[in-house]
């Protein structure tokens, strides 16, 4: 199919190109049938309150009503908002996705009362609940986790008020997407074939990869100083988004906003710690590839407009989406058969939705929920990236797919620290199949590479410094300015960057285009996902079955064991820094390949 021209109405593409969610409800009647069985589930926790420590069989009722609550309420809300991603413009669909949250919210405030409940428990009594009765024993995880918080967690009453400010807590965040993306005007600028063209975000992205010096800096002036004519309303959303993280710390008795980020998940601050430690002493091998790059393009002065424009041209074919698909299921050969049977599944039985049409969410994701399929957005347009974004996102659904068969409901998903684990592995498996089959492409894929480290761990390990040192700020009641997050941005970016680059001024404002800051401390997962992929990629190839056995028994873990544990039983101690040092030697490699076609 080809995507060239106007864009193509939903119905006119072909079903089989489409996700399908019928596969979770076969109607919008089926969903608000969902919906109003999810309202009174919720109400029926009320009769638990107060009740937890009677008894072993009240607190396994309660706990077995919250599974089937999450169940049931993760596909209405993925139902719906994945319905509204088809066209972001269908009122009906906004509107259910509008209402999914608002119920999650409700559902959420309704069993805001179990952890304190629970933790006001004697705890050899919960202890003694789980001998009386056998069922509970598939909670014993859920409980000591529970548990260990109990410094951390507040009473009833304030955890039930907390949770009800829930939207009020996420405003800064929503004030930030409203004005980014409904009310900011961009202005316009004439792109590769000297076409008038209104800069948005989804084209600077293309625009600043431009051979054409003057497109990328007309782009990167005309993104950043819009941004900079709001630097003081951006300042002051993301100011309150960290505020609200150092409140909320605060009154949950942590130390730091690092500290109550981190301990969801029970990661010790020194992985944060030693990441960008790490980073740091690997900040030359970057210098170095600045070099290249500058040499490469020819350039007496490299710019922050200068770093995205690829050294080598990305082959210039349109390859199929059979070809794709073809050459991911080539690239996973070394995970072995069974995985390769669930991934050919996925890609033939409508996991997919593959094609741009008019008014679809942009990008791609891989979501879903447990008890439905692992869907995935693609915006496919046949390029050599796009097939490397079909490896990643099935990466994700394959992680989901075996965590939801090998974990009930308390443990089927996943944890944040871990997700970006599985896409990335199926990455680097890929690319090393490209590397032996593809030599013709080979400066373009490793240039590929060094671009996937530099923005995935060395530019996301700078974002969680700065994401640290705004945090730190706060927490000793210093304001952060629209000047003082500018200089903070701009010293980083020279430090990262090294003396071959000019450090514009204009980027000092970039820390406002960035979505992710409103998640706190989420970033630095990039990188040691990034770097913890790479490791168990590096086994797979090398050690074959033994370390895919380690590899879909981390796949199947979900989160019945804290990351960390996943993680070492998989072959990766991320508390240490073997892992990043394997992936800087990684890239020290390339770059010493990679300088060798470069004269």
């Amino acid at each position: 199919m080809s995507n060239k021209g106007a864009l193509p109405k939903r119905d006119e593409i072909d079903q089989a190109y489409r996700w399908d969610l019928s596969t979770i409800y076969e109607s919008e009647d089926c969903w608000q049938s969902a919906f109003d069985e999810v309202l009174e589930k919720g109400a029926q926790l009320q009769e638990f309150q107060g009740k937890l420590g009677k008894g072993a069989s009240e607190l396994l009722s309660c706990l077995s009503l919250v599974d089937d609550l999450g169940v049931e309420l993760g596909k209405v809300f993925v139902y719906a908002t994945m319905k509204s991603h088809q066209d972001v413009g269908d009122e009906d669909s906004k509107a259910m996705a509008d209402r999914a949250m608002a119920l999650s919210v409700q559902v959420s405030t309704a069993m805001s009362f179990i952890v304190p409940e629970i933790l006001a428990i004697d705890e050899d009594k919960v202890w003694s609940f789980l001998e009386q009765e056998p069922l509970l024993e598939v909670y014993r995880f859920h409980l000591e986790d529970i548990l260990r918080r109990k410094p951390h967690v507040l009473s009833a009453r304030e955890e039930e008020l907390l949770a009800g400010m829930g939207e009020v807590a996420q405003a800064p965040e929503h004030i930030f997407s409203m004005l980014t993306n409904g009310d900011m005007v961009f202005p316009r600028i004439k792109d590769d074939r000297g076409e008038e063209v209104e800069l948005s975000e989804e084209r600077y992205y293309r625009l600043i990869r431009s051979k054409d010096r003057e497109v990328r800096k007309n782009a990167f002036e005309g993104i950043h100083r819009t941004y900079g004519s709001f630097k003081n309303t951006l300042a002051a959303s993301y100011g309150a988004s960290v505020k609200e993280d150092a409140f909320s710390a605060r009154v949950h008795r942590y130390d730091s906003s690092l500290d109550a980020a981190l301990d969801g998940n029970r990661i010790p601050v020194s992985v944060y710690e030693n990441l960008l430690k790490t980073v740091e002493k690997g900040l030359p091998l970057l210098h170095r590839y600045m070099s290249l790059r500058k040499r490469a393009l020819g350039l007496e002065e490299l710019h922050m407009y200068d770093l995205y424009v690829p050294i080598f041209d990305e082959p210039e074919v349109d390859i199929p989406w059979e070809e794709a698909k073809s050459t991911v299921k080539a690239g996973l050969t070394p995970l072995g058969e069974k995985y390769l049977s669930v991934l050919s599944q996925g890609l033939e039985d409508r996991w997919i939705d593959v094609y741009e049409n008019q008014g679809k969410r942009k990008g791609a994701y891989s979501w879903g929920s447990y008890g439905t399929n692992p869907f995935v957005l693609l915006n496919y347009n046949g390029t050599l990236r796009d097939v490397f974004t079909l490896a990643h996102e099935m990466g994700h659904s394959l992680h989901s797919w075996h965590s939801h068969k090998g974990q009930p409901p308390v443990y089927g998903d996943y944890s944040i620290f871990v997700a970006e684990v599985a896409s990335t592995t199926n990455e680097v498996l890929l690319m090393e199949h490209l590397l032996k089959e593809r030599e013709n492409e080979r400066p373009f894929l490793l240039n590929y590479y060094l671009e996937q480290v530099r923005t995935t761990v060395f530019r996301q390990a700078m974002f969680a410094q700065f994401e640290l040192e705004t945090h730190r700020a706060v927490e000793s009641q210093e304001p952060l300015t629209p000047q003082s997050l500018s200089s903070l941005w701009g010293d980083l970016n020279r430090k990262y960057y090294g003396p071959e680059v000019v450090v514009d001024g204009d980027i000092e404002v970039e820390w406002a285009r960035i979505p992710h800051f409103y998640s706190a401390f989420y970033v630095y997962q990039y990188a040691t996902g990034y770097s913890a992929a790479t490791v168990l990629a590096d086994r797979i190839l090398k050690e074959g079955d033994r370390a895919v056995q380690d590899y879909i028994g981390f796949l199947s873990g979900g989160s019945s064991m804290y990351p960390i544990d996943l993680l070492r039983a998989a072959g990766v101690d991320m508390e240490e820094s073997a892992s990043l040092h394997s992936m800087l030697r990684l890239f020290e490699e390339k770059l010493d390949e990679l300088e060798g076609f470069v004269r």
